[in-house]
C-alpha cells in the first residue's frame, strides 16, 4: 500500500511479530497498519475517534476489527495490550493533552509491553495543517520525556528524512514499561 513506507513496514511488522499478544492500533485512521497485522496473524483491533475512518477500515478490510474509541480513554482492560500501535495519531492532540492519553496507554499495556510511536520530528514544537487537522511534529527529545513522564522506558528513538519536507522528518519512538 502506498501510505506504507517499507522502512516502517518492516519496523512495525517486526514489532508486532514480536509482542506475544493482542495489539491496538491506537488511532488506526483509515485502518491499513491495522489490516497489515492482522495478516500477519496478530491479534489486533484498530481503534478510531473519527467514525467515518472506522467505517472506511470496516468497508476496506472486513476480516479485521475495528471500533469507535477515544484515545483517553480505549475501552480495554487494565493491562491487556501486549503492544499499542500510535502511529501518526498523537501527532493530532493539542501538547498539553499528550500526557494523559500516554498515561491511558501505559493503563492497557501489560508489563512486558510495547508501545510504538510514529510522528513528525522537528527542532522545535510546532503546529501544521494536515490532511484531516491542525498537526505537530516535535522535538524528539521532548517527546521522549513525556513519554518517559508517563512511566515508559524509550528503548528506541529515531529519525528519518522526509524528502518532501526537509525540515520535518518522520520519527519513531519504541518503549516499554520498566
Amino acid at each position: 500500500m502506498s501510505a506504507m513506507d517499507p522502512v516502517d513496514r518492516r519496523l512495525i511488522s517486526e514489532w508486532a511479530v514480536g509482542c506475544g499478544g493482542p495489539i491496538v492500533d491506537a488511532g488506526c485512521g483509515p485502518g491499513h497498519w491495522t489490516n497489515l497485522l492482522t495478516e500477519l496473524g496478530v491479534a489486533v483491533e484498530g481503534v478510531d475517534l473519527v467514525p467515518a475512518f472506522i467505517e472506511l477500515a470496516k468497508a476496506r478490510f472486513p476480516a479485521t476489527s475495528y471500533r469507535v474509541a477515544r484515545l483517553d480513554d480505549l475501552g480495554v482492560p487494565d493491562g491487556s495490550a501486549a503492544g499499542i500501535l500510535a502511529w501518526y495519531s498523537l501527532i493530532h492532540l493539542e501538547p498539553d493533552r499528550v500526557p494523559t492519553i500516554l498515561q491511558e496507554l501505559r493503563r492497557c499495556l501489560r508489563g512486558d509491553g510495547s508501545l510504538v510511536v510514529g510522528f513528525f520530528a522537528s527542532e522545535r514544537l510546532e503546529p501544521f495543517p494536515h490532511t484531516v487537522t491542525t498537526a505537530y511534529s516535535w522535538p524528539v527529545d521532548e517527546l521522549t520525556q513525556l513519554v518517559e513522564n508517563a512511566g515508559f522506558v524509550v528503548r528506541d528513538a529515531h529519525v528519518r528524512p522526509n524528502p518532501r519536507r526537509p525540515d520535518r522528518q518522520h520519527g519513531v519512538l519504541v518503549a516499554g514499561r520498566p
